[in-house]
């Protein structure tokens, strides 16, 4: 056990040998702490919560009461394995959350990035990789291996199919079902989600320069509002607004392709 002097045990949380506290962390009451975990330096661990599996808490987290973190993963192929998650810094991970370690189908890892929003009731299934700085709305369900890219927003209820990819910057919508992939910057709505536009709000708020909101703005409806196969659209767009950073990025997310479908407009 590596308990540092300057962290902050409760006497009735159960942190077991071999865990690692860092300075200046905090475990409370009847907090229970596996003995793989580490928890960063500044990390708040509240009461009632539960850190289980091989679980690496960053830096500066806000972890609250009834959280789960690290218990194994709710796949029945799971069979014991020795997989991870690894959780960024700066996080919040409000009450009753759920991450779950990775598979050694998926690659044994589930990872989350820095600075975090994570409200009451978010699962995050086996195998997912989240970006940075993205928001989880109450009740939002990833299910296992789910790519979410930096800044992205899924509106409370929101569930996403596995194997799935949303884009950097994308906005989900409450109480939408994701069933395929979802552009970055693009915005989806509706029960069984549709594109139906930009996250223009969350582009103007990063500080993004006009002419390249606009270049992506004429991009998107060249790609989903033009004559020819998707593939002929995009090699148009590259050559119309190839030097536009938004639209390289959405260009190469497309010719990446996955297991999944793009979500596109109705």
């Amino acid at each position: 056990m590596s308990i540092h002097p300057g962290s902050d045990i409760h006497p009735s949380a159960i942190v077991e040998e071999g865990a690692t506290i860092a300075e200046g962390a905090s475990v409370g009451a009847y907090s229970v702490i596996g003995p793989e975990v580490v928890i960063g330096a500044g990390s708040i661990v509240m009461n009632h919560v539960s850190i289980a599996g091989i679980t690496h808490l960053g830096e500066n987290c806000r972890v609250f009461p009834f959280a789960s973190l690290g218990q194994p993963p709710q796949d029945l192929k799971y069979a014991g394995e020795r997989t991870q998650l690894l959780i960024g810094s700066g996080n919040v991970i409000r009450e009753h959350v759920t991450m779950n370690p990775g598979t050694d189908g998926g690659g044994g890892l589930t990872r989350v990035g820095d600075g975090g929003l994570f409200m009451n009731f978010v699962h995050i299934g086996h195998d997912c990789i989240v970006g940075d700085r993205v928001i989880f709305a109450n009740a939002v369900t990833l299910g296992g291996h789910v790519r979410v890219g930096d800044g992205a927003v899924l509106g409370g209820l929101a569930a996403v199919h596995q194997n799935c990819r949303i884009g950097d910057g994308a906005m989900i919508g409450g109480l939408t079902g994701v069933a395929a992939d979802v552009i970055p910057y693009g915005t989806v709505i509706g029960e069984r989600g549709k594109l139906m536009g930009l996250n223009l709000v969350g582009l103007k708020r990063r500080g993004v320069a006009k002419d390249q909101i606009n270049g992506l703005r004429s991009a998107f409806a060249a790609l989903f509002d033009g004559e020819g196969t998707l593939g002929e659209r995009a090699d148009a767009v590259t050559e119309s607004h190839g030097n536009n950073p938004l639209v390289q990025e959405v260009l190469g997310f497309i010719a990446e392709g996955s297991a999944r479908n793009l979500v596109t407009p109705e």
